[in-house]
Parts: C-alpha cells; structure tokens; sequence
C-alpha cells in the first residue's frame, strides 16, 4: 500500500511539474501543488474552504485566487492533459 501511495505521490509531482510551467508567478506554483494534493487527500468535502485548512491555509482566499485569477495557459494545461490520458 505505501509504494502505491509512493507511486501515486511521484506522478502528482511529475505532472505537476509540468503544470507548474504555465504559471507566471512562484507563489501560485507552489500553491497548485498543494491544491491537488487537498484533491487526492482526505478531505471530506472538495470545496475552496476544507481544501484550504488542510492544505494549512487560515483562509479559502489563497485556493480562491488560485482558481480563480492566477494567471496561468489554461490551453497549454488542456494540451498537458489531453497527452497523459489520449
């Protein structure tokens, strides 16, 4: 069970490093990383707000501004993720 966890953890951080390319700035970077792993993680509900606290955030601003003004190529990432699963 822990190699599958292992496996899984190294593929997140593999895609996201190719997800991280097309953000502009390091803050929303880093950030997005920890977002999925609040995605794939044990959180109850997948909302802005539980996904913030358990990513250690005292607020859902900084997910918030994540999804919804980072500045990031939201076509580049389709194309990244049309390539893994087509």
């Amino acid at each position: 069970m822990l190699s599958t966890a292992k496996a899984w953890e190294h593929e997140l951080e593999a895609l996201h490093q190719r997800l991280g390319e097309l953000f502009g700035c390091p803050e929303p970077r880093q950030r997005s990383l920890a977002y999925l792993k609040g995605l794939l993680g044990t959180v109850e509900r997948k909302n802005g707000w539980q996904v913030a606290e358990w990513i250690g955030e005292a607020t859902p601003d900084s997910v918030q501004h994540l999804l919804e003004r980072a500045q990031w190529d939201a076509d580049a990432a389709r194309d990244v993720l049309r390539e893994l699963c087509c």
